[in-house]
């Protein structure tokens, strides 16, 4: 449910405010990267600079998730306990707001734990596993985090590999200097997924390699916390138009 504005607890001070941004932005809550759906500080007068994910904003208390048909996660402020954690999902550090198992000691960013079973836009579907037995084509290894799988299931790529390739970038973008690493990153993917698809014979591209750079498109936008909007700028610019 979307509301227009809202009171938080981790921003007393003034409200928050419904806002979509084609621009890269820090999560208050869980300190990730994100970009579309956002809640706002409502002060103009004030340069709070606040903002949150929609999944920060509006959590739920708890949450269960197919892929730990055992576990309830509770929403936390911060990370239980003084020692390091990670998600499960992308197995980057656990800084801020997140979902937590306390009965099995499992974290999920709340962008993490919102992430779609299965991407699709009509014609091209994607699928999250927790684990799978191919290799990622942007890191080559296996296991490692979740991953979305093509239908053909001869495309893979961990959530893990997304998010590295936007904490990389993501303050080049925030303050508008330049897109072009992580474009540069999203083209040598799709070159990769080129080759790793061409047949010998007739050198043609398989259909999923076509829309490789859509499907690098739909995990980005998953990724940062929007995943129902495949946004044209920003994200945009992320693949390759070739």
């Amino acid at each position: 449910m979307k509301y227009a504005e809202i009171s938080h607890f981790s921003h007393p001070k003034h409200n928050l405010k419904y806002d979509y941004t084609e621009k890269p932005f820090k999560c208050d809550g869980c300190n990730e990267v994100g970009i579309g759906s956002r809640y706002r500080c409502s002060n103009d007068h004030q340069s709070c600079d606040f903002d949150l994910h929609a999944h920060c904003a509006l959590p739920s208390a708890n949450i269960t998730h197919p892929f730990y048909k055992k576990c309830t996660f509770q929403f936390l402020a911060k990370p239980p306990g003084n020692e390091r954690r990670y998600c499960n999902a992308c197995q980057k550090d656990v800084s801020g707001f997140l979902y937590h198992c306390k009965a099995c000691g499992f974290d999920l960013h709340p962008c993490c734990a919102m992430l779609p079973m299965v991407l699709d836009d009509g014609e091209t579907k994607l699928f999250l596993y927790r684990k799978v037995s191919s290799s990622c084509h942007r890191c080559g290894r296996k296991g490692r985090s979740w991953s979305y799988r093509s239908s053909c299931k001869k495309y893979n790529l961990h959530v893990a590999c997304v998010r590295e390739m936007l904490v990389e970038n993501w303050r080049e973008l925030y303050k508008g200097q330049s897109g072009k690493s992580i474009e540069g990153k999203s083209l040598a993917l799709k070159n990769t997924l080129e080759h790793h698809h061409r047949s010998s014979s007739k050198g043609k591209v398989q259909k999923c390699c076509e829309i490789a750079g859509m499907a690098v498109q739909f995990v980005i936008s998953a990724v940062l916390g929007d995943p129902t909007a495949l946004i044209a700028g920003v994200v945009g610019s992320l693949i390759s138009r070739g």
